[in-house]
């Protein structure tokens, strides 16, 4: 009964994926198409505005890879917040919801919450930190 089933949702899955290639393709759009859409401007205008960032970073850390590393460092920083509160509700599942029964499952959602609370103070702290060292001790 367990062969039955998974053999129709396998042959399911690849109808689906074939009508979706079909589709895919019965509708292409030329190159034309693209550059004159909106899509393609509002990719010109993130790149426009990232290296526009990037310039400002260089200019005010006074270098290259300063202000490269400055640029980047804001980015983990903005980006990290978003990924360790993910961890941490992963640990805070793992500790609270399935390590009622299993200590060892506990102990692992434990050791998630630290380590995710961990990331993100080393990632909001060290953006500082590289400021104060380059701007402070550099001049």
């Amino acid at each position: 009964m367990v062969k039955k089933i998974s053999m129709v949702v396998i042959i399911f899955a690849m109808l689906v994926g074939m009508l979706t290639i079909f589709s895919c393709s019965a509708y292409a759009v030329t190159g034309e198409e693209v550059l004159n859409s909106t899509q393609a401007t509002e990719l010109v205008e993130i790149k426009e505005t990232t290296k526009g960032k990037l310039a400002e970073y260089i200019e005010k850390y006074g270098s290259t890879p300063f202000g490269v590393a400055a640029y980047i460092l804001n980015i983990v920083r903005i980006y990290s917040i978003p990924f360790c509160f993910v961890g941490i509700a992963l640990g805070s599942i793992f500790q609270y919801v399935l390590g009622i029964r299993k200590l060892d499952v506990r102990d692992r959602g434990f050791m998630l919450i630290i380590t995710f609370v961990t990331i993100l103070l080393i990632c909001q702290v060290l953006p500082l930190i590289f400021a104060i060292v380059v701007n402070g001790w550099r001049g």
